[in-house]
């Protein structure tokens, strides 16, 4: 199983809370490597929950802003866990659109393995995810998604059995192929799914050539959206000649997926 590039695995402990732009500047260049989690406003809540006897039991975070709009069970990549820099600031910024999210760990990640778990797993552990997040909402419409290995994880589980009160699906930079080796294939169970979906995908993602991409969410019709960052790679980081920052990119994003979900739950 590739791993996405841009990604770091957890390894530190440091506390830090940013209260100007200066510190916040330099908060967003610490989280790039390293994974933190409850350093600001939106306060988020450890739980912990259990995937299956191979699996085990695995953690959780869950973040409810002020008055949500929806829960978005997300999942993460295959080379950091739940609490890298990406999962942390992409969680703030959809509270911040009024979108909660449960971030979790899988298994292999939880026991601090390198190497994935097998597919078997992966997709359970979505399953078990959408379940706990289900008695967590109170109500709230559930939606589910990923970055890069999570998100096709997570459309992997929903090819094979709907998941459970899922109202759509959303991929935080979907990996179509590995890098330089240009297929659509890993994309052919997406047409076992009858749930709106949202391809969040970077120009320059190299897990993803967009000349594939494109034809491949026109064929599966309507209910697809490809949503292009412009400048943006794998994990949406833009080059300095863009004239943009990686935090107004993760801006853009989080107000995509907000105004998406409106849509979908009309």
């Amino acid at each position: 199983m590739d791993l996405e590039p841009d990604c770091a695995r957890d390894q530190f402990g440091i506390m830090f809370s940013p209260r100007n732009k200066y510190e916040r500047k330099a908060y967003a260049l610490l989280v790039r490597t390293d994974g933190l989690s409850n350093m600001s406003k939106n306060s988020a809540k450890e739980i912990h929950f259990r995937v299956n006897e191979k699996g085990g039991t695995v953690s959780g975070l869950l973040l409810l802003p002020h008055g949500p709009k929806c829960l978005l069970i997300l999942a993460h990549g295959a080379g950091a866990g739940m609490r890298h820099g990406f999962m942390h600031n992409a969680a703030e910024k959809l509270a911040d659109n009024g979108v909660a999210t449960l971030r979790y760990q899988f298994p292999y990640m939880e026991k601090r393995i390198k190497r994935p778990d097998s597919e078997a797993v992966l997709t359970a552990s979505v399953r078990a995810a959408v379940a706990t997040a289900k008695k967590h909402a109170d109500g709230l419409p559930l939606l589910a998604g990923g970055k890069s290995m999570g998100g096709r994880m997570t459309s992997l589980a929903a090819a094979k059995e709907p998941l459970e009160d899922v109202r759509g699906l959303i991929y935080f930079g979907f990996p179509l192929h590995a890098a330089g080796k240009p297929s659509a294939d890993r994309g052919q169970h997406l047409f076992d799914i009858k749930l709106p979906m949202l391809f969040l995908q970077g120009s320059r993602d190299a897990l993803a050539d967009l000349k594939l991409l494109k034809p491949l969410c026109d064929r599966l019709g309507k209910r697809v959206e490809l949503y292009v960052i412009e400048g943006g790679d794998h994990s949406f980081h833009l080059l300095k000649s863009t004239g943009r920052s990686d935090e107004q990119a993760l801006d853009e994003v989080a107000r995509k997926v907000a105004s998406w979900i409106s849509r979908v739950l009309r």
